[in-house]
């Protein structure tokens, strides 16, 4: 065996033959450190060589293909990686400890092996008898195409890989993987975590026995994927589970998806059963209530979540307050924009809150990212104000901006028609925002300026 000095970057674990005083990876400065290792004659570089010569060939004559995908029985998660699995893709999926990462990926495990695939589940943080404890909670029953192998060797793996010849490999967590070809690496460094990756993707893109790799990657205390940003760049799809440990909804975001539209959300709830896709989420953000049960507080409204609307329902409770400072609190939406809400409401609507406690949430503790929710919190807090509920067919959508005007928000046709579709008989728009060339079947929309013609409008009678 030769030794052989190289040079390694600290930072990114960039290999040079010489020391050099800035990384042309990570242009980091004094990070080069030099290694000494033994070489059988191998080249020790991350860089992979090909034997073969590959030609240039021009892109007209490339014939054009459509991925195969495996479409598991998880409505949800279907629709977040754009209609399945690819057969030839790899998935990250990252979370917060405890977020359900685990617990997601062997569902789809089992439902892909019950398919007739081969599926190998591969952990490095749990042992085999932790994840037949988790499989014997949340599943029906385990497939026999499922094979687990616990171990933090990458290249025990991968000799379970020639040997099973699965579909679909997932990887729990890469952080704790290495490859015997660089000792000098620790599990979870960049190295280690970077040439795992990249092995992975020539195992999954190889065109004579293409596979599916999931991998679970973990997530840092800043809410980011740990590890170099290259590896989200490096993958096909990065899915994201937004989650709070005391909550049950668990929502699932692709940020990034080569085979479909990114941003688009799955939810799903998290109980003793594992992890439950909500197929129809309308019904579940909304309290199902007869047409003459009016209860103050409550407002209807439509998100755009991806490509799909949401019908969602907001709470709110105002009270006397006994404090000098009146409480504002909000588990739907940020604290400063409910006391930004709160302010318009009070110079536009001529409604005091000064001495009042206001309270805001959401059925089934949905987060409003968008400002199309705006007006439907402000009827919400009038309403209990008035203590008169607004009819349960009733819906508002538009922003509210600080001269309390109405504002147009995008896809309004879209989120009307899903309002006409379930039902609703009215929806508050902002004036101007719908052309009226458009006819809907059974809804009416009532297209105003003000905040204070909405008020005056909805609790005239």
């Amino acid at each position: 065996m030769k030794k052989k000095t190289i040079y390694r970057c600290t930072n990114c674990g960039r290999q040079e033959s010489k020391w050099l005083g800035r990384c042309p990876s990570c242009q980091a400065w004094d990070t080069m450190e030099e290694i000494t290792v033994e070489s059988s004659g191998k080249s020790t570089s991350s860089r992979v060589v090909n034997s073969k010569k590959v030609t240039a060939t021009r892109l007209l004559n490339v014939e054009g293909s459509n991925s195969d995908r495996i479409v598991t029985n998880i409505g949800e998660f279907n629709r977040v990686m754009g209609g399945g699995i690819v057969k030839d893709s790899v998935t990250i999926i990252t979370s917060q400890p405890g977020g359900g990462k685990s617990t997601l990926v062997l569902a789809i495990a089992n439902d892909v092996a019950s398919q007739g695939f081969k599926v190998l589940y591969a952990s490095g943080e749990e042992s085999e008898s932790q994840i037949k404890n988790r499989a014997d909670r949340i599943l029906k029953s385990i497939s026999e195409n499922l094979w687990l192998i616990s171990d933090t060797s990458m290249d025990n793996v991968l000799e379970n890989v020639k040997e099973i010849d699965p579909d679909l490999i997932i990887i729990d967590s890469i952080q704790t993987f290495t490859l015997e070809d660089f000792p000098e690496s620790r599990a979870g460094s960049p190295t280690q975590t970077m040439e795992c990756a990249n092995l992975l993707v020539r195992i999954a893109k190889n065109e004579e026995r293409p596979r599916a790799v999931i991998i679970i990657g973990q997530m840092t205390k800043e809410d980011e994927l740990a590890g170099l940003r290259a590896l989200e760049h490096l993958v096909d799809t990065v899915l994201y589970i937004e989650s709070e440990s005391s909550d049950e909804l668990r929502s699932l975001l692709a940020t990034k998806n080569r085979f479909g539209s990114t941003g688009e959300m799955g939810f799903f709830t998290m109980g003793e059963r594992g992890m439950i896709s909500i197929d129809n989420p309308s019904e579940y953000f909304m309290t199902n209530r007869s047409k003459n049960e009016l209860v103050p507080g409550s407002a209807i409204t439509v998100l755009r979540e991806g490509t799909r609307p949401i019908i969602a329902e907001v709470e709110s409770l105002v009270t006397k307050t006994f404090t000098p400072f009146p409480s504002r609190i909000s588990e739907a939406i940020k604290r400063e924009q409910l006391s930004t809400l709160i302010s318009i409401l009070e110079q536009r609507g001529r409604i005091s809150l000064y001495d009042k406690d206001v309270v805001v949430k959401s059925t089934g503790g949905l987060r409003f990212k968008e400002q199309a929710v705006n007006l439907a919190v402000i009827m919400s807090i009038v309403s209990s104000v008035f203590d008169k509920g607004i009819p349960n067919d009733t819906a508002f959508i538009s922003d509210v901006g600080l001269t309390g005007e109405l504002k147009k928000v995008p896809s309004l046709e879209m989120r009307i028609r899903e309002l006409d579709r379930r039902g609703f008989k009215k929806v508050y728009v902002p004036r101007d925002s719908v052309s009226s060339n458009l006819k809907f079947e059974n809804i009416e929309v009532v297209a105003l300026k003000t905040l204070q013609e909405v008020i005056k409008h909805v609790f005239s009678t």
